[in-house]
């Protein structure tokens, strides 16, 4: 299991549009091969910066949804004038691994 963040800046004003579009995504992520939760957090210091994190069953499976057709266009929709800039992704490692040697 790997754990994803997703970060996520947006113009101002166009936060109750990203928070609405996230919940078409998690409904569209249910079926994912490999997707096990999502989440979306907003920062207390800056309502205008999101977190998603997600957990995959591995880094393979997320990879996967990132270059589907349905993320392209969620992506696009973003672009298009929701994002302040592009977004960060982050695979984090599991805890339980942190100190084995590769």
């Amino acid at each position: 299991m790997v754990t994803v963040g997703m970060y996520y800046d947006v113009l101002p004003d166009q936060g109750t549009a990203f928070q609405a579009k996230f919940e078409a995504v998690v409904e569209a992520l249910r079926g994912a091969s490999g997707h096990k939760s999502s989440f979306l957090y907003q920062r207390v210091d800056d309502r205008d910066s999101y977190a998603i994190i997600s957990e995959w069953d591995d880094a393979d499976a997320f990879q996967a949804f990132i270059r589907s057709d349905d993320f392209r266009a969620v992506t696009a929709w973003g672009r298009a004038g929701i994002l302040r800039n592009a977004p960060r992704h982050k695979i984090y490692p599991r805890s339980e691994d942190l100190g084995r040697p590769h």
